[in-house]
C-alpha cells in the first residue's frame, strides 16, 4: 500500500490527496486564465470567480459527501473536517461552484455561459487529476476482480488495488482516463465552439455518461432508495445538457 503522506513539515503531515487537489486547482486556474484571454473575457472577473468558486466547491463537495455518509461521522463529527482522508463528491462541488459563480456573474451583469465555457475544460482536468488521490487513499474502488483481470494493469496499480485480501476494479483509473479523453475533446471544441454554453454542456453530458457506467462498478456508491445517487444525477445532467444544447444551438434558433 502506498503511503498517503507525501512528507512532513515538522510534525505536520502533507498528504498526497491534498497535493493532487491543489495541483488540480492550480492547473485548472491557469488553463481557465489562458482560455479567458483567448476568448477576450475579463481575466480580473475570472480570477475573482475562481477565488470564490474554489472554497465554495471544496465546502460543497465535502458537505455533500458527509451528508450522504453521515453514519460514518455521527460518532466523530470532527472527522468531517479531515478532507485529507478523502471524501469529496464532485456533484456537491459542482452545485456549490455553479451557485457561487452564477451569483457573482449576475451581480456584475456578465454572460454566464461565456465564463462557463472557459472553466469547463479546467473542471474535467481537475477531476482526472483528483481521481489519483482516491487511488492513493484506496477509496472509490470497484467490485472484486480476478488476478488474471488485474494482471493487465501496471504492477503499482495491482498492488494498490489489493484490498482486504482481494483485487478490485481500479475505477479511479477508468474515470481518470475517460475524463482526460473528454478534456482533450473539450479543448478541441473550445476553439471551434458555435455558441456560448456549448463547451460546458458537452462537459456535463460527456462526464455524466462516463460517470454513469463507472459508478455501476463501484462498491461505495451513495444510494437514493434502490438507485445509485450518482447515476440518478448523471441521468438528470445528461437530459438537462441535451435539452439546453438543442435550445442554444444556432441551427435550432434559425428554425424558431
Amino acid at each position: 500500500m502506498l503511503n498517503p503522506i507525501a512528507f512532513k513539515i515538522g510534525t505536520i503531515p502533507i498528504h498526497w490527496y491534498g497535493i493532487l487537489i491543489d495541483t488540480a486547482f492550480i492547473l485548472g486556474a491557469a488553463l481557465a486564465y489562458h482560455h479567458a484571454k483567448k476568448a477576450r473575457l475579463s481575466t480580473d472577473h475570472l480570477l475573482n470567480i475562481i477565488i470564490l468558486i474554489i472554497p465554495a466547491a471544496m465546502i460543497g463537495a465535502r458537505l455533500y459527501y458527509v451528508i450522504f455518509n453521515w453514519q460514518s461521522y455521527a460518532h466523530n463529527p470532527l472527522e468531517a473536517f479531515a478532507i485529507w482522508h478523502g471524501g469529496l463528491a464532485i456533484h456537491g462541488g459542482l452545485i456549490a461552484g455553479v451557485i457561487v459563480g452564477y451569483l457573482y456573474i449576475k451581480k456584475h451583469r456578465l454572460n454566464f455561459w461565456e465564463y462557463a465555457d472557459v472553466v469547463a475544460p479546467s473542471i474535467i482536468l481537475g477531476q482526472a487529476i483528483g481521481r489519483w488521490g482516491n487511488f492513493i487513499n484506496q477509496e472509490a474502488y470497484g467490485y472484486p476482480v480476478s488476478s488474471k483481470f488485474i494482471s493487465h494493469f501496471p504492477t503499482f496499480i495491482q498492488k494498490q488495488m489489493y484490498i482486504e485480501n482481494q483485487f478490485h476494479h481500479p475505477t479511479f483509473l477508468y474515470e481518470s482516463l475517460w475524463n482526460l479523453a473528454v478534456f482533450t475533446f473539450l479543448i478541441y471544441i473550445f476553439r471551434r465552439r458555435q455558441f456560448n454554453g456549448q463547451v460546458m454542456l458537452l462537459y456535463l453530458a460527456l462526464y455524466s455518461v462516463g460517470r454513469f457506467f463507472v459508478e455501476s462498478l463501484r462498491m461505495d456508491s451513495e444510494m437514493l432508495g434502490p438507485f445509485r445517487l450518482a447515476q440518478v444525477i448523471s441521468i438528470l445532467l445528461i437530459g438537462l445538457a441535451i435539452y439546453l444544447y438543442t435550445r442554444f444551438s444556432p441551427k435550432n434558433l434559425q428554425n424558431t
